[in-house]
């Protein structure tokens, strides 16, 4: 789980490239989470939360 710390070190590139990457994360979940696939319910929370983070971060940057 990435903290606000290490988001903050990491360029708007590396943040771009993470939040696709958390995105695709999700929709397999979900995906998953519709065929039976997944155990573990607490993976979307998580993914949602960092997926908020990147967002956050990515806006303060562009107002800032």
């Amino acid at each position: 789980m990435l903290e606000m710390k290490e988001i903050k070190k990491k360029s708007d590139a590396d943040l771009a490239k993470l939040l696709k990457e958390k995105k695709e994360g999700l929709k397999n979940f979900r995906f998953g989470l519709a065929g039976s696939k997944n155990r573990n319910i607490k993976d979307g929370l998580h993914l949602r939360r960092e997926i908020a983070r990147l967002l956050t971060e990515l806006t303060a940057r562009k107002i800032s």
